[in-house]
């Protein structure tokens, strides 16, 4: 078990700087895992390869990290949170170096595997560390400010994108990694401190097990209409199998990867599995959204980012003061009020008219993210701070995985309503209006109930 630091080496100078550079990483990983997608084109002439191959450019970065986040956040405590943290943060801007300099599409795909390692180890290390760098009376307000730069991070990212490619070349969406990773670096290793104690042992079997099963689950849904039912049957099938394989393994396990202890606390098992249902409807939502503003309305890409933007800055508004105000009010009722206000905003989505004016869109947007910034901090706040210590950081992993594997789920949603549409006479989209935004709110209202059965433990 790591031990935390005695006040004494966390005075508040060093406590603020420490933080910092935890945010930092926030902000560069949020950033670049939205960044390349519009760039994709421009990526493909400049490497002189096919369309259909450019998309393992940003699925090579998913399952990477998907694959890897209860493996680092198990790794972390024998290597030591804080030093794991720092080795994130430095093969992070390596990683963002090396795609910078890729001479081919190879090099490139195995350097953003890196990058997805190394976000997996900075995300799934970082939440924990918060509990570790500051009070419990501050944890709230770094968690709202945490979910804010996420969420303006992942925001900005294809505007800044788009920007980069009309006036530089893609390397740069790289580079612009590497001054704020020697900062952050900087930062962390001379304010962050040093880890005491680690634990011994690793659970092989455990990591082999759960990362087959989640790399295999990212695949499927990323491969979704391109392979065939009974492909996708079998890996999700065998994917299903490794996961039973893997919570056998946790059973009896001398160094469990996932400690199932954790789940003994009923408030923190309601908060994962609220938060897992609140990651699949908001995965829903982000991908049909784009469909819905082009296809079923007829705005411009430009337009449809212009839409958008309501709902990452009602995030960034609501997450800080959700934060500040679960320090002083009881989490569940603001996360399960949160939760209950993007079920309304992902309902009245679902009944746009066939004629909307934009504004009509943009209020019911605004509603989705206010709802998902008052759930985020307080919710994350409830699963911390009802671990035991030595726990943290096993919860910050699972808390990542969660995020990665329900909005991995909203995707393949989407695409099977697609797939259930064209199949029964072709593809309407005001039909698919309807159907996927119902089944977003439907997703979003369980996450409510679940939400609110905690206020009553």
């Amino acid at each position: 078990m790591i031990k935390n630091l005695h006040k004494q080496d966390f005075d508040t100078s060093k406590r603020y700087f420490a933080t910092a550079a935890i945010l930092i990483g926030v902000g560069m990983s949020a950033l670049d895992s939205s960044i390349v997608n519009i760039a994709l084109p421009s990526i493909v002439n400049a490497l002189n390869i096919e369309v259909s191959s450019s998309i393992w450019i940003v699925n090579s970065y998913q399952i990477a990290s998907a694959a890897t986040m209860l493996i680092c956040a198990s790794l972390s405590s024998r290597v030591g949170e804080k030093l794991f943290f720092k080795l994130g943060m430095l093969l992070f801007t390596l990683s963002s170096l090396g795609c910078s300099l890729s001479p081919n599409f190879s090099i490139l795909v195995a350097m953003r595997m890196v990058q997805g390692i190394s976000y997996a180890i900075m995300i799934s290390v970082g939440l924990g560390l918060y509990r570790t760098i500051l009070p419990t009376n501050m944890l709230g307000t770094i968690l709202g400010l945490n979910a804010m730069i996420f969420a303006v991070g992942t925001a900005i990212g294809p505007a800044l994108g788009g920007l980069i490619i009309s006036y530089l070349s893609w390397p740069w969406l790289f580079y612009i990694n590497i001054p704020l990773g020697i900062i952050a670096i900087t930062l962390s290793f001379i304010f962050l401190g040093k880890d005491t104690e680690k634990e011994k042992g690793f659970d092989w079997l455990g990591a082999i097990s759960s990362a087959t099963a989640l790399g295999l689950i990212v695949v499927a849904v990323d491969e979704i209409g391109n392979w065939n039912n009974k492909t996708l049957t079998s890996c999700i099938f065998i994917a299903m199998i490794l996961f039973i394989i893997f919570i056998k393994i946790q059973n009896y396990s001398k160094y469990p990867l996932l400690p199932l202890d954790i789940f003994r606390s009923k408030i923190y098992s309601l908060a994962v599995i609220s938060s897992i249902l609140i990651f699949i409807s908001q995965g829903i939502a982000l991908v049909s959204l784009p469909f819905v503003l082009q296809h079923t309305y007829g705005y411009s890409v430009l337009e449809s980012a212009f839409i958008f933007t309501p709902w990452p800055v009602a995030v960034a508004f609501c997450a800080p003061l959700a934060g500040i105000l679960s320090n002083h009010f009881n989490p569940t009722k603001i996360s399960s009020i949160g939760a209950v206000l993007f079920c309304l905003g992902l309902s009245s989505l679902a009944f746009l008219p066939e004629t909307v004016s934009t504004i009509n869109i943009l209020w019911r947007v605004a509603i989705c993210g206010l709802g998902y910034g008052l759930f985020i901090p307080p919710n994350n706040k409830e699963m911390f701070t009802n671990v035991k210590k030595n726990r943290t950081v096993i919860a910050s992993g699972m808390l990542s995985t969660a995020r990665t594997t329900g909005q991995s789920i909203g995707a393949a949603i989407v695409v099977v309503i697609i797939i259930a549409l064209d199949g029964v006479g072709g593809i309407d989209f005001v039909r698919f209006v309807f159907y996927v935004f119902s089944f977003a709110s439907f997703i979003a209202a369980f996450s409510s109930i679940v939400s609110i059965l905690r206020i009553h433990r």
